[in-house]
């Protein structure tokens, strides 16, 4: 190789790809798409075009998109596609506390508030193994209110790290959700951005990140489950921005 050869880069091409539909949410877009048709052919076509595009807004909300997610030690990623509302000093759910769990001590939470438009499929945001799931059944405030973390219903996540590192996070049901969908238990192993469940239609997930570690998000900041960095674990510097 002469000192004007350069040694061949090695490129992949990445394809954007229309987002599926979970299995999860199938059968809500076809009880849509037949109201839509019964209305369009045999009722109103007034009515009809519009149920049409209702049953695309359900086919979107159930998009199940590929995320591509960082790997590296201590890295807590987004569990949730959405908007950074809160970010607080407050003590861990007591569900979540405890000698396996989480210390009592206060840590910072961070709010993701999902729109109906967000993707609704939560993730894990560190890797290693379902210590808890507890579900609590409650309210349906407005899940932006402070007080949906304590009267709404919801449920709460603990993955333990193959380090002892313990993340919880927990997925709030709003004015419009009326389900949780779980899909593990404890004792599952998962992946970092692993799917584990979702909230149907409108929501918020919170996140405690462990003690000495500050978010790497900042409020207003748009989130993306399974790639957004939320925070490093052990990393006490907190980012400043400004909304533009």
């Amino acid at each position: 190789m002469t000192s004007l050869e350069k040694p061949d880069l090695v490129t992949t091409n990445v394809r954007w790809r229309w987002p599926a539909v979970h299995p999860e949410g199938r059968k809500f877009v076809v009880i849509a798409a037949a109201i839509a048709l019964v209305f369009l052919f045999f009722i109103s076509d007034e009515i009809g075009f519009p149920l049409l595009g209702v049953t695309l807004w359900v086919a979107a909300f159930f998009r199940d998109p590929i995320r591509t997610t960082p790997k590296g030690e201590g890295l807590i990623v987004a569990p949730a596609d959405g908007l950074v509302t809160m970010i607080a000093r407050v003590p861990p759910p007591r569900e979540l506390m405890g000698d396996d769990g989480l210390p009592p001590e206060p840590v910072l939470r961070v709010s993701i508030f999902m729109s109906v438009f967000d993707v609704h499929i939560n993730r894990t945001p560190i890797p290693g193994e379902i210590k808890r799931v507890v579900y609590i059944s409650g309210k349906f405030l407005n899940a932006d209110l402070d007080k949906a973390s304590e009267e709404n219903e919801r449920q709460h996540i603990l993955v333990e790290g193959h380090n002892g590192l313990r993340v919880g996070f927990t997925q709030i049901a709003g004015l419009v959700a009326r389900r949780i969908v779980p899909w593990v238990k404890p004792g599952d192993y998962v992946g970092t951005g692993q799917r584990v469940g979702l909230i149907r239609f409108g929501s918020r997930v919170d996140v405690y990140l462990p003690a000495g570690t500050s978010p790497q998000v900042i409020l207003g900041q748009r989130t993306i489950a399974g790639e957004t960095i939320v925070a490093r674990a052990g990393q006490a510097e907190q980012l400043e921005g400004v909304s533009q």
